[in-house]
């Protein structure tokens, strides 16, 4: 039985030496010239606005969550097309009331416009998006 924890314990061992070994090797072998472009920080393309320490919107949290949710529970419709026809009528109600109550989940979050990205009036908004206004809808 403690052989079995010396085999796992032996490459534990061996994957951090090869990991250490790596890491020391590129940083011997890798070319460092640091200029200002390289330590800037990068936006996609775009010109670094403001400090990287602002708290974000809790919107794009809520968006991510509600992909989530939505996402996960769609997967359970692949099983159940998989083996739908030896489930019968009941498999069959039970995944339309499943597919009834994510529909109303739907019809929720949007009716909460909680699936707008860019919510217009923010009383804090600075920078490129200060002139936005509800009337530009």
């Amino acid at each position: 039985m403690y052989r079995d924890f010396g085999t796992v314990f032996l490459f534990v061992i061996i994957g951090a030496v090869l990991l250490t070994a790596a890491l020391l090797l590129a940083k011997i072998l890798a070319p460092s010239k640091p200029s200002k472009n390289k330590l800037d920080t990068y936006e996609c393309g775009e010109e670094a606005e403001g400090s990287a320490w602002v708290q974000f919107n809790i919107r794009y949290y809520v968006i991510a969550l509600i992909f989530i949710i939505f996402d996960v529970e769609v997967l359970f419709l692949f099983p159940w097309a998989v083996v739908y026809k030896e489930l019968g009528w009941l498999a069959f109600v039970e995944m339309a009331i499943f597919l009834i109550i994510l529909i109303f989940g739907l019809v929720y979050v949007w009716k909460k416009r909680d699936l707008d990205w860019v919510k217009y009036r923010v009383k804090y908004g600075k920078g490129r998006y200060q002139k936005l206004s509800g009337e530009e809808r």
